[in-house]
């Protein structure tokens, strides 16, 4: 499968595989071990978590799955991320952010922990911190690559204004922002996000490509249903199922996108790696824009 290269030090494969709902997934640990070798044995090699899926539970999942195989963790591109805390206050969950020094550092060595792993291939700062402090925050994710814990730094879910101040303050070195994009989400694009990585070609990752399965599924939402017309017209010509076109649509964009893959079942992920072979026309990936709502001047 065709790589993409974030930086020197690494690179990922062109699809994803995501374990943010590996908690509800009722695997054992023999289960995520052939599932992990079947994202493999495809050429996919890219696996996506974080400390707060599954309130931590996702990565140890992975951890478990690592020491039942040592043979996956040198096989694969593990991403992970931190910035998301929880607080009991009164006896209730209170979810909130902390990108501070130490924080940082601690979390970093508790993903370790319960990955089993030595280092992490990239480390990202998983949402916007209305309290980060870009020189502090970077001096952490430098700290941590200096000491070999992490080989790549990046974010998730920035603004450019926010990626723009935490990249001064690592000298250029974040190598992506994993964003959400799908044809009824363009957040990124009304801020300018994708451009700004176009211009500096640092490729992104995506999440909830088919927007949690949203497209197929809402019958309420207009730009949902729109999107879906579309979608399977553009799909019947191609022969392929809707799910490609959509993998195919994001991946057409010049900008590189990584998108990700969140469902356990591996059929899904041939839908995904189906979408390498479908060349689509530039009118196509208008058609899909235009159906999710956005204006063609």
């Amino acid at each position: 499968m065709k790589k993409i290269a974030l930086s020197q030090e690494l690179s990922l494969s062109v699809i994803a595989q995501g374990f943010w709902r590996l908690n509800s997934w009722n695997f054992t640990t023999q289960d995520l071990v052939s599932f992990m070798n079947g994202c493999i044995d495809r050429g996919v090699t890219t696996f996506d978590t974080a400390e707060v899926y599954g309130g931590t539970l996702c990565e140890s999942m992975m951890g478990d799955a690592f020491t039942a195989d040592p043979s996956i963790r040198g096989r694969i591109e593990l991403v992970t991320k931190t910035g998301i805390s929880r607080a009991m206050i009164d006896g209730k969950p209170f979810g909130y952010y902390d990108t501070t020094y130490d924080r940082i550092l601690r979390s970093c060595r508790e993903s370790l922990q319960r990955l089993k792993t030595d280092y992490i291939d990239l480390y990202l700062i998983h949402r916007e911190d209305p309290l980060l402090d870009p020189w502090e925050t970077g001096r952490a994710l430098l700290d941590l690559k200096k000491e070999g814990l992490v080989r790549e730094i990046g974010v998730s879910n920035f603004d450019p204004f926010k990626f723009e101040a935490l990249n001064k303050a690592v000298d250029g070195q974040l190598v992506t922002n994993q964003i959400e994009w799908n044809p009824v989400c363009y957040e990124h694009f009304r801020s300018g996000m994708i451009d700004y990585l176009s211009g500096n070609r640092i490729h992104p990752m995506i999440w909830s490509p088919l927007a949690g399965g949203r497209i197929f599924s809402d019958q309420e939402d207009a730009a949902c249903v729109k999107a879906r017309t579309a979608i399977e017209e553009i799909a019947r010509r191609h022969g392929v199922s809707p799910a490609a076109i959509i993998y195919a649509w994001i991946l057409y964009h010049p900008v590189g996108a990584v998108p990700l893959v969140g469902s356990s079942r591996l059929e899904r992920l041939d839908q995904a790696i189906c979408a390498l072979d479908v060349k689509l026309e530039q009118y196509e990936w208008f058609e899909i824009y235009a159906a999710g709502g956005q204006q063609i001047r």
